[in-house]
């Protein structure tokens, strides 16, 4: 090979999940592996008529260069947006992203160096440790229960040998992978411990409004405005193929996320800002997110339902209030990724739990997506998944805890 590669190039990896997904593209295949929206939530019509707008009423804006902090416009409905949950918000504090998932490059360009320290959650989103990574960090895990990171463990976890880990990366709304959602307790205590060590906060929300019984507490950002960074999506609410989000940083790190976004790619097209701002400034959301989440609420049951009838004893799960996955531990010593292939011969895929670990995998996790099929699929799905469960443990024995 002719060409060197950067030493950071070596810390890029293929994500596991967009791997098994072109697995699950063989026809039929009931996959509960991706975290995909339902596309039969993505409002196309609300969507045409908004495209067809701005472009009788504002072409030439919406297909030129535009400023790279974002349409105003947007911003400003992102700031109310915000306002409406807790958080004191200015336009100012926005930068209009391509997807929350350039939020997360753009903080670990800015924020990482080769060497230097973040924590993280156990487990955690593979994508963050996608976008840190070639920052060359060392990530390290919070203990962390099922109410996510312990505050007691911040105090330790932030400084060791010496070495300040830069913020906490944390999800409080029906984290991916695990569908955990923190307790207002929680919250509170764990931003007192970050203040109580000055340990900045990266909060990552894409999850935060598809709750089915209640919302969830007001985000940790409202707690601590100077000492969190925090990120928001359109893609669960509208539509993913958008590549919209979100930051909201403080006053004195928005020049640097904004310098480093114009080096990225200039600015977010802004034809797709002005169309969802166009969808979205009269209050469609208010009546199109609540038909996303008694869809998804009715999926979740249909799925628990079909945990307890068909997955074998020792499985354990917790039901989650919210958001598109499940987060099921296999008896010991199953491995997911081993298991994976038996699954997928007998038509059915899901995603081993270890590759959302930084430090310690637990190889008998594996995260289930209910969102994209229907319930008489989910049960489908579950059936042939408890099926092949059931014959790996007639021929293995199971380690008592």
């Amino acid at each position: 090979m002719i060409w060197q590669l950067a030493r950071r190039a070596d810390r890029m990896n293929p994500s596991v999940i967009r791997e098994i997904l072109k697995v699950t593209e063989r026809p039929g295949i009931l996959s509960l592996a991706g975290g995909l929206p339902s596309p039969d939530t993505f409002p196309v019509e609300a969507m045409r008529a908004a495209a067809d707008k701005v472009l009788r009423e504002a072409p030439r804006e919406a297909l030129q260069y535009a400023a790279s902090e974002g349409y105003a416009p947007l911003r400003e409905w992102v700031a109310e947006h915000l306002g409406r949950q807790g958080m004191t918000v200015s336009p100012g504090q926005v930068l209009i992203t391509t997807g929350s998932q350039q939020g997360l490059d753009l903080c670990g360009r800015v924020l990482l160096d080769a060497g230097s320290r973040v924590l993280v959650e156990a487990p955690t989103y593979l994508g963050a440790l996608q976008a840190f990574a070639p920052n060359e960090p060392q990530i390290d895990e919070v203990a962390s229960d099922d109410d996510g990171p312990r505050p007691e463990a911040l105090a330790e976890a932030t400084v060791r040998g010496g070495d300040r880990a830069r913020f906490l990366y944390v999800l409080p709304n029906f984290q991916n992978p695990t569908g955990r959602c923190m307790s207002e307790a929680r919250r509170a205590a764990l931003v007192d411990a970050a203040q109580a060590v000055g340990l900045p906060l990266l909060e990552d929300n894409p999850y935060g409004d598809l709750w089915f019984d209640a919302p969830p507490a007001p985000p940790l950002a409202s707690r601590w405005t100077e000492g969190t960074i925090y990120l928001g999506s359109f893609s669960k609410v509208l539509a993913p193929g958008l590549r919209l989000g979100y930051v909201v940083a403080p006053a004195a790190l928005y020049p640097k996320l904004l310098q480093a976004k114009q080096a990225a790619d200039l600015h977010t097209p802004v034809f797709n800002q002005r169309l969802v701002h166009e969808v979205i400034r009269e209050g469609f959301l208010h009546t199109h997110v609540p038909t996303i989440r008694a869809r998804y609420a009715a999926q979740r049951d249909a799925m628990e339902a079909a945990l307890r009838r068909h997955l074998p004893p020792g499985c354990r799960w917790n039901t989650p209030r919210g958001g598109m996955f499940f987060w099921v531990a296999l008896p010991s010593p199953i491995d997911a990724m081993a298991l994976l292939p038996r699954a997928v011969e007998a038509g059915v895929a899901f995603v081993p739990g270890a590759a959302f670990y930084a430090r310690m995998p637990q190889a008998h996790t594996v995260r289930l997506s209910f969102v994209t099929l229907a319930p008489e699929q989910i049960e489908r799905a579950v059936a042939l998944l408890g099926g092949v469960l059931k014959e790996v443990l007639a021929r293995t024995p199971v380690l008592t805890p």
